[in-house]
């Protein structure tokens, strides 16, 4: 087992999720918003809470957890298989897709080089969790996720990157709602 792995099913986890070859899928809304319905969708059916995100380019992060009784990385992998699905649908139907051929060429590539794979494969292999210990250690990475957009210089203020719960931890309304926590519960 790789050392990261989701291993306390009650934790609340770091992740980070990757476009395979980095390459920059979520420059377009549509496919930005499908993360966004799935996260909604899976809060609603799959007893998943999403504390924190961002969607960048090509890859996201977020902080999560599943609720009790629950597994994180049965949710995170049914999350990354729809999303994959649903992106490569919606790159195959975009009649103004302009690297239409090139993306579908790089997910089909990525899945015929992958035996876990039938067809195409979106996402890199992987999460790399990283389960929240502390308050400090949840603040540097909620304080990393909301500050990515203005490292790569989108954004001069956190709140101001829409695709991300900044919004939320600045007390305005986000795109989508996400979970607020009380840490103690969750750390040991």
């Amino acid at each position: 087992m790789s050392a990261y792995a989701i291993k306390e099913k009650d934790g609340i986890y770091f992740l980070t999720s990757t476009i395979v070859g980095w390459v920059d899928v979520f420059t377009r809304q549509a496919y930005r918003d499908i993360i966004l319905d799935s996260f909604v969708y899976c809060r609603k059916n799959k007893n998943l809470n999403v504390h924190a995100y961002v969607i960048m380019s090509n890859h996201l992060h977020w902080l999560a957890s599943a609720k009790p009784g629950f597994e994180l990385d049965a949710v995170v992998r049914d999350f990354k298989k729809h999303t994959s699905k649903e992106i490569v649908k919606a790159i195959s139907a975009n009649e103004k897709e302009s690297r239409k051929e090139w993306l579908l060429n790089m997910f089909a590539f990525a899945g015929h080089t992958h035996t876990d794979n039938e067809k195409n494969k979106l996402w890199q292999k992987g999460n790399h969790p990283e389960i929240i210990y502390t308050d400090k250690f949840f603040d540097q990475k909620l304080n990393y996720i909301h500050n990515n957009p203005v490292r790569a210089g989108l954004v001069e203020h956190p709140e101001d990157y829409l695709y991300s719960s900044a919004r939320d931890y600045q007390g305005k309304k986000g795109l989508i709602e996400i979970d607020t926590i009380i840490l103690t519960q969750f750390i040991k």
